[in-house]
């Protein structure tokens, strides 16, 4: 059963950390980033950490199922006791829902998974979409940039996020606006 950010960084690490040092090093920021910018999401913010901790767990070889790991991690931590929402949130991260469709999966994703649009989706987007491979701060621009460049401009990776960048950058922008709300009120 997950029930707290540290089951979750646990069971993250268990499953990223060894042969996956990389996506282990984006996952550690991602969930950085995430405690960091929590207080956004006020009662939420164990469920925001917990996603960022969790959002890549599909990519552990033990847990691969379809290759597309988003909806992998999502299937996976609903058999392994996550709330159906905490799953839901990794299914549908950084636009999954475009990835899905180009792989022909978009009407399991949406069946299995409900999408959500929240103040917390959009956390865990920009932090995860702010954050390099190795752990580093971007822009989200300069993220979607690297991507593009380290998948190449055919691969199904780049191609899905031609379509998905507006809806991107518009989550993006909705926490930022959030956070400059917030930062501004008396």
């Amino acid at each position: 059963m997950i029930t707290s950010p540290g089951d979750a960084a646990s069971l993250a690490e268990r499953h990223l950390s060894g042969a996956l040092w990389r996506r282990w090093s984006h996952v550690r920021a991602v969930a950085a980033k995430a405690s960091s910018i929590s207080w956004v999401v006020g009662d939420d913010a164990d469920t925001l950490v917990a996603a960022a901790w969790l959002h890549d767990v599909g990519y552990a070889p033990e847990v691969v199922d379809t290759g597309f790991h988003s909806l992998d991690g999502a299937r996976w931590l609903a058999r392994s006791g996550a709330t159906p929402r905490l799953a839901a949130l990794v299914a549908h991260h950084s636009c999954a829902s475009y990835e899905a469709e180009i792989r022909g999966l978009g009407d399991v994703l949406a069946a299995e998974f409900p999408r959500e649009e929240s103040a917390t989706s959009d956390a865990l987007w920009f932090s995860d979409m702010t954050t390099g491979p190795d752990g580093q701060d971007l822009s989200v621009e300069a993220r979607l940039a690297e991507i593009r460049e380290r998948y190449g401009p055919e691969h199904l990776v780049t191609r899905f996020w031609r379509s998905a960048e507006p809806t991107l950058l518009a989550a993006v922008q909705r926490h930022s606006s959030r956070v400059g709300r917030l930062i501004l009120q008396p």
